[in-house]
């Protein structure tokens, strides 16, 4: 009798036993998956304070090219309001120094048909110089001469300006190359960037956030393209300028 209920005993540890390591194992995994399910929020949460902080800073560039360009565009109408009215003044100065006569009468018609002409010019290339400096702000912010980046146009201009600057670069190394190594490396560079120049137009055919990522990417690998170019003609990028 005693035998039994040492045995009984025993047998109802065990199965205690067994349940502590189950409740134990169970609370193991949902810890986990609690861990797993608050870090997935947290990685979401910060990949889109990223996008929310790239939009402000891509507004706010664009505020700042928009709002320079009215400053310049400002100053040249009113260069060209002085111009004008200094003009007039002249004219009018030189009615009221003698009486009204034909030929007098004639240069006057001769002098509105010269201000007419270059009042309205002066209006228009202010407005084409605003647009101008817009230019200029881009294509030093994407590191291409202005010339270049007015070739092209598109929501990728840039990038596509850039893939041109760098299949230029690519073709000055081709002629330095000697080698076959250096033959291979610059037809895989330039590989690349046709490579690049096909997806800088599919980005222009996607959506804003599509298309806003693609061209991240691009550009990245523009930079990289950029860097294995200077290291080739033995330039550190990171001590230009």
């Amino acid at each position: 009798m005693g035998l039994l209920s040492s045995t009984s005993a025993k047998r109802a540890e065990r199965k205690a036993a067994a349940k502590i390591r189950k409740a134990e194992e169970k609370a193991i995994r949902t810890r986990a998956k609690v861990q797993a399910e608050a870090e997935s929020r947290e990685s979401r949460k910060a990949a889109k304070r990223q996008l929310k902080d790239e939009h402000k800073f891509t507004k706010r560039t664009h505020k700042q090219d928009r709002k320079t360009a009215k400053a310049t565009g400002k100053v040249q109408q009113k260069v060209a309001a002085a111009e004008a009215k200094t003009i007039a003044e002249q004219a009018k100065a030189d009615a009221a120094k003698a009486f009204f006569t034909p030929a007098k009468f004639k240069r006057y018609l001769t002098v509105a048909r010269m201000v007419a002409p270059v009042v309205v010019p002066i209006a228009y290339r202010a407005a084409v110089n605003a647009r101008s400096q817009v230019t200029v702000v881009k294509a030093n912010r994407a590191g291409v001469p202005p010339a270049l980046l007015t070739q092209y146009g598109g929501p990728s201009a840039t990038l596509r300006a850039r893939i041109a600057a760098c299949q230029a670069t690519a073709a000055e190394v081709a002629g330095l190359e000697q080698t076959a190594e250096g033959r291979d490396f610059v037809a895989a560079m330039t590989a690349r960037l046709d490579n690049l120049k096909v997806a800088a137009d599919a980005a222009d055919t996607m959506p804003p956030q599509q298309r806003k990522n693609a061209q991240r990417a691009i550009d990245n690998e523009l930079t990289a393209i950029d860097n294995d170019l200077l290291a080739r003609l033995n330039v550190n990028p990171t001590t230009v300028g």
